[in-house]
């Protein structure tokens, strides 16, 4: 089964960065499935819960966008052309500091921002998304050329 990135490409369209989540983020989580695992197996769920959340997240920059998704059974995608994307901030609280983890606010023009929560290394994709944003992209490139 592919990834939702790789399916969504265009033609032309390559991958230059992919993110993962940080298993930090979801520390909450976890604890609270160690904690609750002697009742019964409660502590399964949120286990499960965690687990799903880091697997079925997916963040990438290609030559063309940033694409976020999110969910398993539902999804909830983010996808924003880069040459559209006004500004893109860090968000990291001591805790996102300490364990090199964070949230990322992508703002648009015309959309607002978009946040994607729990970022592994947020200060590294904000610099894979700055260098492909200067890059010019192969649409552009291919429009401008002599004929």
């Amino acid at each position: 089964m592919s990834s939702y990135v790789e399916g969504a490409l265009v033609s032309g369209e390559r991958i230059i960065h992919i993110g993962h989540i940080s298993l930090w983020s979801l520390w909450g989580y976890i604890t609270l499935g160690v904690v609750l695992l002697p009742a019964f197996g409660l502590g399964l769920v949120f286990l499960l819960w965690a687990w799903i959340r880091y697997k079925t997240t997916e963040l990438a920059i290609t030559n063309r966008r940033v694409i976020a998704k999110f969910g398993f059974i539902s999804r909830r995608t983010i996808e924003i052309n880069i040459s559209k994307v006004e500004s893109i901030q860090v968000d990291q609280g001591i805790g996102g500091r300490l364990f090199n983890f964070g949230t990322l606010l992508i703002s648009g023009a015309g959309a607002p921002q978009a946040p994607i929560p729990g970022i592994s290394n947020p200060l590294l994709f904000r610099k894979a998304f700055i260098e492909a944003q200067d890059q010019p992209s192969a649409s552009s490139a291919a429009a401008s050329a002599p004929r």
